[in-house]
């Protein structure tokens, strides 16, 4: 591939992204592969030195914010017809009711989806929490004459000990999966904004 059909199909590619964005990253990487070139590099080898067409795009679209690129999208291409304007005032109470549950079921998922992670975290800190209350408790048992509660309850605290070890690794994986979980959806619906554009 050579670097204009390389700039070419990124452009293609992030057809819904703000000119002026759009512009800086095809420069960027049209610098990248003209420094690869002068370093000695044939132009298919310095292309395919920075990597593929879908890597690139999909990182910058990545990296974009939702905001910028749905303000694109939204921008103002030409002006509405009149027969647009009442068709959108006539269907408002469809579109706008549908539009309203579709938000709210998906910041629902995604409240559920954080409420759990919370609540992973909770249980954490109470099993935490069970380790010097339950040394403390079996201490105090043992001291007044109940030896075997006394060592029973020592024994829940090392137990617990070990619970809440393997309660943080999960803990954290879970947090970090729900954090990718949150990247992805956010990243597919920027592919949506610039899919569409590239559709149009």
């Amino acid at each position: 591939m050579t670097k204009l059909e390389c700039i070419a199909e990124l452009r293609k590619r992030l057809a819904g992204l703000p000119a002026d964005d759009l512009e800086e990253r095809l420069g960027f990487y049209g610098e990248m592969i003209d420094d690869r070139i002068e370093d000695g590099l044939s132009e298919e080898e310095a292309v395919s030195d920075i990597g593929s067409v879908e890597e690139i795009a999909a990182q910058i679209i990545a990296e974009t914010p939702l905001a910028k690129i749905a303000k694109e999208k939204i921008k103002k291409k030409r002006g509405m017809k009149t027969w647009e304007i009442v068709l959108l005032a006539v269907g408002s109470p469809i579109w706008l009711s549908l539009a309203v549950a579709a938000f709210a079921v998906i910041l629902s998922l995604y409240a559920v989806f954080w409420s759990l992670v919370v609540a992973v975290w909770a249980v954490f800190v109470a099993i935490c929490a069970c380790v010097p209350g339950g040394a403390v408790i079996g201490v105090a048992y043992a001291c007044h004459g109940n030896v075997p509660m006394g060592l029973a309850m020592i024994g829940v605290a090392v137990t617990c000990a070990g619970l809440s070890i393997f309660l943080f690794f999960g803990s954290r994986e879970a947090t970090r999966g729900i954090v990718v979980l949150t990247k992805k959806i956010a990243v597919g619906i920027k592919k949506c904004f610039v899919g569409k554009e590239r559709e149009a």
